[in-house]
């Protein structure tokens, strides 16, 4: 039989019962406060991967969101072009008129024949925007265009203008085949 340290230690009397007992609380003591330690690291790790977790979850879900906004608008500017590609309105040679309109703060030109030119003056007409060109559409049809996204289109409303009360000239109209 093999004897421990401690007993070799005993019966050899360098150390007294006291001492082993006291020696041997103060191991257990030892041992209890490194696995409280080891205990406490993990609570502390476990709780840092669950925060790492929820922070990766609210990211995935607001990139989910992103992409799904993203795919959103991509429908909608599928279903205009489609819209305005259906109904545009054809201009041929004959649209030699020259028709200035403001979009986006810049000054474009479309050409169009006199008729074309009339029924967007009275608003019956809308302009809209196709892979970077302006096309015709009928009024209906912008105002479709304008409910999905309003900056691919410019409507035009038939201007009601009534003279002022004391305005000299209100019997005299201009006409509106005028052009300057």
């Amino acid at each position: 039989m093999s004897n421990t340290l401690r007993e070799q230690l005993l019966k050899a009397g360098l150390v007294n019962k006291q001492q082993l007992n006291k020696a041997k609380q103060d191991k257990q003591k030892q041992q209890k406060q490194q696995r409280n330690i080891k205990h406490s690291a993990s609570d502390e790790a476990l709780e840092k991967s669950r925060q790492l977790a929820a922070q990766k979850a609210e990211r995935d879900r607001e990139l989910n969101r992103q992409k799904q906004e993203q795919a959103r608008k991509k429908a909608i500017s599928i279903e205009i072009d489609q819209l305005i590609s259906n109904n545009l309105i054809k201009r041929d040679a004959k649209c030699e008129i020259a028709y200035n309109f403001e979009h986006r703060n810049k000054v474009n030109r479309l050409y169009v024949n006199p008729e074309m030119r009339q029924q967007l003056i009275q608003g019956k007409l809308g302009i809209a925007r196709i892979e970077g060109r302006y096309e015709l559409v009928s009024h209906s049809i912008a105002e479709k265009i304008q409910q999905r996204n309003e900056k691919r289109v410019i409507l035009f409303e038939a201007e009601v203008t009534t003279p002022a009360v004391d305005d000299p000239y209100a019997e005299f109209q201009i006409p509106d085949d005028l052009m300057w």
